[in-house]
């Protein structure tokens, strides 16, 4: 399995073991990109294998992507957060349908949209999508990941509301809002919490990844906070996590930016038990899994997980791998080998001569 862009691994499945490769990082740089093939030909050559499956992300313009097109054509893709789900469910062993909270900065979704805040209900090779975050525009398109004040401005145009305390850049970004220009629909938790450090005052831009968010977090461990109420919208079959009643609140002047970014922390750790509620009364659900860099954030995972465990739900958190896209390459493994497990018992279930007759189908109809 190939792994993702950011935070890359790859991972080697042989018999009834995988072996994830080390850390190798952002595959932007020639570099590593390079170093990328020779640790995948150096640990096939290590275990002796010859790779019959190759397993890649399903976005196409991801570098391992392209690079999988072009040695193994051949290949299986799995998208995104259905891999960091699955990865959950493989690290633990998991025999049992489980509702896993995907949330990170952005990932390709079944649907050609981005992806970054999914909750997904199922097991390995059968995942159901049942919630996620409020979609908003990216304004700039991957500019808007280095800078926050974009998810901001987004948000706000999103709910009808002003920014008093917009760049003057601004005006520019909300031509390319209102036409679409450059600005992909996603729902993605770790935009959400730049724009929440953009919309407090504490960053606009960022140095490096994870600036914002990880200020944000910072300034949130000072004192406890109540969460506010987001509601929860029933649209195309799944519950949307409204985020807009936090925009009022993180730019109130007249309270301490401590106690903003503590809120927006309780509100959201609170959402996430209000829809495991929901899907608990729609499924019997009874375990909860919490994946994806965004949950790298310490103040975010031990609320959630202290409510979770509250209301009475068992939470599974990645213990042996990292909670981020470096676990990506092992639940690419997990998830490709439960869809081959699924076909395959499929295929023993059908009537014997079933199979020849679809053959025989198949060649009638090529011929015809």
């Amino acid at each position: 399995a190939l792994g993702a862009d950011l935070k890359n691994t790859i991972a080697l499945a042989q018999d009834d073991r995988v072996i994830v490769s080390p850390h190798l990082g952002d595959l932007g740089a020639p570099r590593s990109l390079q170093v990328f093939g020779q640790v995948i030909e150096d640990l096939c050559r290590l275990f002796a294998v010859r790779p019959e499956l190759v397993v890649a992300d399903a976005h196409p313009d991801y570098l391992s992507t392209r690079w999988g097109s072009a040695s193994w054509p051949e290949r299986v893709t799995v998208h995104h957060h259905l891999a960091h789900a699955a990865a959950v469910s493989g690290e633990f062993g998991l025999d049992e349908p489980l509702l896993v909270f995907a949330w990170d900065g952005l990932g390709y979704g079944e649907d050609g949209t981005l992806w970054g805040g999914e909750a997904l209900l199922g097991q390995p090779g059968a995942w159901q999508r049942v919630a996620s975050l409020r979609p908003f525009r990216l304004i700039g398109g991957d500019r808007a990941s280095r800078e926050p004040w974009r998810c901001a401005l987004a948000l706000c145009l999103e709910a009808e509301l002003d920014w008093p305390a917009a760049p003057a850049a601004a005006s520019l970004a909300r031509v390319a809002w209102r036409r679409g220009l450059n600005a992909p629909l996603s729902s993605s938790a770790g935009r959400l919490f730049d724009a929440a450090a953009a919309l407090i005052g504490l960053c606009r831009t960022q140095s490096h990844e994870g600036h914002a968010a990880a200020r944000l977090e910072a300034l949130a461990c000072g004192l406890p906070a109540a969460a506010a109420a987001l509601p929860l919208l029933r649209q195309d079959g799944l519950w949307r996590i409204d985020w807009s009643p936090l925009l009022p609140l993180l730019m109130a002047d007249d309270t301490p930016p401590v106690m903003r970014a503590g809120q927006f922390h309780a509100s959201l750790a609170a959402a996430i038990r209000a829809v495991a509620l929901r899907v608990r009364d729609e499924h019997g659900i009874r375990r909860v899994g919490l994946t994806g860099g965004v949950f790298q954030n310490r103040r975010l995972l031990a609320r959630a997980q202290r409510l979770l465990v509250r209301a009475g739900f068992a939470v599974s958190i990645p213990e042996r791998l990292p909670v981020n896209d470096a676990a990506i390459s092992f639940g690419q493994i997990v998830e490709a080998q439960a869809r081959v497990a699924r076909q395959a018992a499929s295929v023993a279930a059908l009537p014997p001569g079933h199979d020849s007759m679809d053959r025989h189908h198949d060649r009638k109809h090529r011929d015809a």
